[in-house]
């Protein structure tokens, strides 16, 4: 893919967008981690924090001022949560720029990746109608021009594209944007067509997890094809029009546009609203609290609607992430807790984060939206399961350049848990890390001995280097030192 300078608006959104599985896998394996470990990885404050029962308003609010009076992360941020005690909306800060507005659950933002959720439960509901099946060939709803890559006789399904194990990359290699600030706009179908015509598959289908973008786009055509109207009218057909979420859509009409949160870059500037015409499968949606609520309201309810058994069935695809306790589903991430299972998918776009999630077992739901592209996971997380501690300010880090010789030095396998091993590997003159059945992740230096992660929140420290080898690594994440001696070669 071609790589931009740009301002931060697209590269904070462009990470946040396209790293979504970094940023579950990190978080599951820690998880995983602390398990193993036999204590947290973070010592919680909070009494009875595997009862289930979600947080009280005041403890949701002392977060949301933390977050956006104190750690400038927002400006303006709104939680809403449900469960069998009914649901509740708790909100902190404006609409930004010049709008003084307070925020609520009316509040639209635009949900980024969170529109994959969308995408998964109308492939389920397309599925439980008949209209499909998650086993048919993609190829099968597009056009009889798009040569959709095959590998080893078999064909990429809809399932494989919505559970991000088709073998199809993150990002097509030709999306070049003339607008940086509105990356998406210019992108077309037809070119998102002739480069998956053209693109041929690394590994086998169905047998690898890689996130990726260009893959719920496709499955989104592939739906609007086979329905026969294009996404944004499928969305309100299935899902929006019947739970009766009123500020669930794409193009917002001038009453709802009236209700658009003004969306804010990671430093808090004033950041455009992003088009996503050939990728809206994968991030055009904009909606509220009070909408999403709806979605979970599903769960709830004693009635069992054709909508609330296809939400139940986009947990039933499962295809594991690697090797660690979290697993992708339709739309979904779902990850293993102190508490039981969580499902949840994040989003970003240039101005905007957004989080939800649910405990099916506890019949448990959260959202969390933001007008700025900080990030939002951590609370939503939290609030299902107040083990997993909540994030503070992300250091800033000063990337330095060290000899490249160095590297050799600290390449090798640290043991961080029984069975747990972190390896470090060096491929030509950068240095990675990568945990078990996990993508590998850059490491960038600060110093000859310290290096940290881009993608997400932490770094690691090596021990200075006795006889040409670095003895130990200390792993820095949620605020605690995690020793890892080296393991004989």
């Amino acid at each position: 893919m071609k790589l931009f300078r740009t301002p931060s608006a697209f590269s904070g959104a462009l990470t946040a967008a396209a790293a979504i599985f970094t940023v579950a896998a990190f978080a599951g394996g820690l998880l995983y981690l602390d398990r193993k470990m036999g204590r947290p990885i973070v010592e919680t404050t909070t009494s009875s924090v595997s009862t289930g029962l979600l947080p009280d308003e005041a403890d949701i609010r002392r977060i949301l001022v933390d977050r956006i009076d104190a750690q400038r992360q927002s400006v303006g941020i709104v939680v809403g949560t449900i469960g069998p005690n009914g649901r509740n909306i708790v909100a902190h800060g404006s609409f930004g720029g010049l709008d003084p507005r307070p925020v609520d659950g009316d509040t639209i933002f635009e949900i980024g990746s969170v529109t994959k959720v969308f995408t998964g439960l109308l492939l389920a509901d397309m599925a439980e109608r008949g209209e499909v099946a998650l086993a048919d060939p993609v190829a099968k709803y597009l056009p009889m021009n798009v040569a959709v890559p095959e590998r080893g006789g078999k064909a990429i399904t809809l399932a494989d594209l919505a559970t991000n194990t088709s073998g199809l990359p993150r990002m097509p290699d030709n999306f070049e944007p003339t607008d940086e600030t509105n990356p998406y706009a210019d992108y077309t179908i037809d070119e998102m067509y002739a480069f998956v015509s053209g693109y041929k598959l690394p590994r086998d289908i169905g047998t690898e997890y890689e996130y990726s973008n260009l893959g719920s786009a496709l499955l989104g055509q592939a739906l609007a094809g086979r329905a026969g109207k294009d996404y944004a009218a499928l969305v309100q057909e299935r899902i929006a029009g019947p739970l009766a979420m009123r500020s669930t859509t794409i193009e917002l009409n001038p009453p709802l546009n009236k209700h658009m949160a003004t969306g804010h870059n990671e430093v808090l500037e004033i950041v455009p609203n992003w088009d996503l015409p050939a990728f809206a499968a994968a991030g055009a949606l904009r909606s509220s609290a009070n909408d999403l609520l709806e979605l979970f309201q599903l769960t709830l309810n004693k009635d069992r609607t054709p909508l609330a058994t296809a939400l139940a069935g986009t947990l039933a695809t499962r295809r594991a992430i690697g090797e660690q306790e979290t697993s992708a589903a339709l739309g979904w991430v779902v990850t293993k807790s102190s508490n039981g299972e969580i499902a949840w998918q994040d989003g970003g776009t240039g101005g905007y984060s957004a989080f939800i999630g649910f405990h099916p077992g506890l019949r448990t739901a959260v959202i969390v939206l933001s007008n700025a592209n900080t990030g939002v996971s951590d609370i939503g997380l939290h609030l299902l399961n107040r083990e997993i501690p909540l994030t503070r300010v992300k250091p800033r880090h000063t990337e330095v350049s060290v000899d490249p010789k160095l590297f050799d030095t600290y390449v090798g396998r640290y043991q961080l848990a029984p069975d747990v091993i972190l390896t470090i590997m060096r491929e030509d003159d950068v240095l990675f890390a990568q945990f078990p059945g996990q993508s590998k992740l850059r490491l960038f230096a600060e110093g000859e001995h310290r290096f940290f992660y881009k993608e997400v929140e932490a770094a690691i420290t090596f021990a200075a280097p006795a006889a040409d080898r670095s003895p130990s690594l200390v792993l820095h994440r949620f605020g605690r030192d995690m020793a890892a001696p080296r393991l004989s070669d």
